[in-house]
């Protein structure tokens, strides 16, 4: 990489990401969870629950492994982080509150929705909210009517709307469920305002996307907090972010060639060095959740089949992603039987050869799965190629032996 010049290589711009995200280089276990939100700026969030649900997925992949009653402390105790939709529906730093006034005036401003609501049920819930402090839905009166999932009570789409508002504000999650305060109670009095223009709020996240991903095209910048191309476009100059070339990225259109994008001029000062973690993803990491990002970094095709009909799988109905050495290797669909984490369908990238190889770095990701969700045995189901079920489970064994003192694995 030449400063100079601003080209990078395909591989220099991988290595970047990787630090970027916080998995290249020793991580730091002194921030915490805490210091992984603030550099990532949004921790997705989804009801499905493997190993464990997204948002501890995901620093357990750059710290190892966190106990997870520490990752909920970390993003819900003393009022640090609140819920919003960024990416998606994610945890954010507090102090991320005034960034995203553009999209609750934009909420405001909103003249259809899907479902009419009474303004007396709106009312209802700010001053019982006021009355009693922090409530779910179910305190409000109940989430449904008793309907299917979708049909919500009016207290429910009345205290989401509140949220999209901005007069409301999930400050934690009990189980599953969003427990609701004013905004005006739970965030800081300082962050409470929606001062910022619209411009102001667009460009201070994108400068924060960038730095999230170290270097970035127009669409990644904008995915990244689900902003528009245009909005990108209108302040990017002006975000401090460089103009770089990347080599083998290509252009919009998927062809090669150097492609135009942004980097952030701390992630150029310095080469990307340090150890690679191995360790599994959550479909949902911030690292590979913007998928022609990710074909275009790792060359790896990647697709949640949480909601493809089960004959039509092909790789599983959770399928992790396996990252060791800056490469996305394969992926492993895990569950979990009482003690023993069950991979029903490990596959690797490549022909057999590169696939072998990679069986080391499976294993060691399993096993260190396993000890994280206090699992004492692995099962192997099925591989592909198939022909290495047994050079995996033997692999396995091994490591395990070595990380969670289990006499072997079954398979």
């Amino acid at each position: 990489m030449t400063a100079a010049s601003l080209h990078l290589s395909a591989d220099e711009a991988r290595r970047i990401a990787l630090r970027a995200q916080g998995l290249l280089g020793a991580p730091d276990r002194k921030a915490g969870v805490r210091g992984v939100l603030r550099r990532l700026g949004a921790v997705q969030l989804d009801t499905i629950s493997v190993l464990a649900r997204s948002h501890e997925l995901l620093p357990y992949a750059r710290l190892g492994a966190v106990g997870r009653s520490a990752v909920e402390d970390a993003y819900w105790a003393g009022g640090r982080s609140f819920e919003y939709w960024s990416h998606a529906a994610c945890v954010l730093p507090i102090e991320e509150w005034p960034l995203f006034a553009f999209r609750r005036r934009a909420y405001l401003a909103r003249e259809k929705w899907n479902t009419e609501l009474p303004r007396s049920a709106y009312d209802k819930v700010i001053a019982q909210l006021r009355d009693e402090g922090p409530l779910t839905a179910t305190d409000l009166g109940g989430a449904k009517n008793g309907g299917p999932w979708w049909d919500w009570s009016d207290s429910k789409i009345a205290v989401e709307r509140a949220l999209m508002h901005g007069d409301v504000v999930c400050t934690r999650r009990r189980g599953w469920k969003r427990v609701y305060d004013l905004a005006e109670r739970a965030i800081p009095s300082g962050l409470w305002h929606d001062d910022l223009d619209d411009a102001e709020c667009v460009r201070r996240l994108v400068a924060q996307a960038g730095a999230a991903m170290g270097v970035a095209t127009q669409a990644d910048l904008a995915d990244y907090h689900r902003l528009t191309g245009t909005q990108v476009e209108s302040v990017v100059e002006d975000t401090g972010l460089v103009r770089v070339e990347v080599e083998g990225w290509g252009g919009e259109d998927g062809r090669g060639g150097r492609h135009r994008a942004w980097a952030d001029p701390a992630a150029l000062a310095t080469p990307p060095r340090g150890r690679h973690r191995t360790t599994l993803l959550s479909p949902f990491d911030s690292l590979v959740w913007d998928r022609p990002r990710t074909e275009r970094i790792f060359g790896f095709v990647h697709r949640l089949e949480a909601y493809v009909p089960r004959p039509k799988r092909i790789y599983g109905y959770f399928s992790m992603p396996l990252l060791a050495g800056g490469r996305l290797l394969g992926r492993v669909d895990p569950a979990r039987e009482g003690s023993t984490l069950v991979a029903r369908h490990a596959a690797f990238e490549s022909g057999p050869a590169r696939a072998a190889a990679s069986i080391p770095a499976m294993a060691e990701a399993l096993a260190e799965a396993a000890r994280w969700v206090d699992c004492t045995d692995i099962r192997v189901e099925r591989t592909t190629p198939s022909e290495l079920q047994r050079p995996l489970a033997d692999a396995v064994r091994e490591v395990a032996e070595a990380v969670l003192g289990a006499p072997g694995t079954s398979r």
